[in-house]
């Protein structure tokens, strides 16, 4: 038995769209660890940097907005306590 055209478009679609998923977390993750790291004096642009791709990727529907906005304020609050 083979499988339906729509069950390999599917296939496709799902790869593909993993793939994309994938790469955006992935940024996310790096500019987050990006602020973690960061000295005081450079870390607010680092924020923003952050802010800027967690909104980005909230937008983009790959991450859920409250899951987006948690990280924001857990950023945040780790900035305001250096």
């Amino acid at each position: 038995m083979g499988a339906s055209g729509s069950e390999l478009k599917r296939v496709r679609q799902s790869r593909r769209n993993n793939l994309r998923n994938r790469h955006y977390k992935s940024m996310m993750k790096t500019s987050i660890k990006k602020v973690m790291e960061a000295d005081k004096k450079d870390a607010p642009t680092f924020l923003n940097q952050a802010i800027s791709t967690i909104d980005r990727v909230c937008g983009k529907g790959i991450i859920h907005k409250n899951r987006a906005s948690h990280q924001i304020s857990k950023l945040t609050k780790y900035i305001n306590s250096l």
